[in-house]
């Protein structure tokens, strides 16, 4: 990456990070406050297919066919998308791409247009914490408002503290070895991801650890470096 861009050219930005690593609080954010668009994959796929585009019928052919969506489709139905008018300000990508494959293949179609991976953003976390950060999480089945063991207890136990509702449900992949067992996978997807956008120069990393507005704060500021 060579840290040049014309201010017609719009940014894209890329959110690494493990699940439950705020990934899409930090998204929201960066939407209200920049105008971005978070585009992620599973999002990009059923648009696209309930859209009836060329690329979205080959998607959908093959996800009745019960297969996985190629690179060339998903790198296809991405193109269309950041064609659209509301990704003039530019565009957060979440979940694409996940390895150094599908890397190259965004690099390869964003030059078409002039763009280039202006940030990839890695939300660093610390394993263990995380594990004890998703296992505790529960909400209230009755109106969503989310709860930890914890850290956010209920202030009287199962009952909800906005609607009064008894009916707290948790996750069945919310435990500690399901967790565990993800973050496992995680690190061994992106890894390579890592080492390619930071040979690149794009790498930035934050600490997911603490708390929500520093961390807002800290990937806004990259954000701001590299929309200049």
């Amino acid at each position: 990456m060579d840290g040049t861009r014309t201010p017609q050219t719009p940014p894209v930005l890329i959110l690494l990070g493990p699940p439950g690593a705020g990934k899409g609080t930090q998204a929201r954010m960066l939407e209200d406050r920049f105008g971005l668009v978070q585009l992620s994959t599973g999002d990009l796929l059923r648009a696209a297919v309930a859209s009836g585009s060329e690329a979205g019928r080959a998607a959908k052919a093959v996800m009745e066919a019960g297969d996985l969506v190629s690179d060339d489709i998903v790198i296809a139905i991405l193109r269309d998308r950041l064609a659209a008018p509301d990704c003039a300000n530019g565009v957060i990508l979440d979940g694409f791409p996940r390895t150094t494959t599908q890397a190259e293949a965004l690099d390869v179609m964003l030059a078409e247009s002039g763009q280039q991976i202006d940030a990839a953003i890695l939300l660093e976390v610390d394993d263990a914490k995380m594990v004890t950060r998703i296992a505790g999480r529960f909400t209230c089945g009755a109106c969503g408002e989310g709860y930890h063991d914890t850290f956010k207890a209920p202030k009287v136990a199962d009952t909800c503290d906005c609607c009064g509702a008894q009916q707290m449900t948790r996750r069945a992949d919310d435990n500690a070895e399901t967790v565990a067992s993800r973050l496992e996978a995680y690190h061994a997807q992106t890894a390579p991801l890592i080492t390619y956008y930071a040979d690149k120069g794009a790498l930035r990393r934050v600490d997911a650890m603490g708390e929500i507005a520093e961390i807002q704060q800290a990937i806004a500021a990259l954000t701001e470096s590299a929309m200049q």
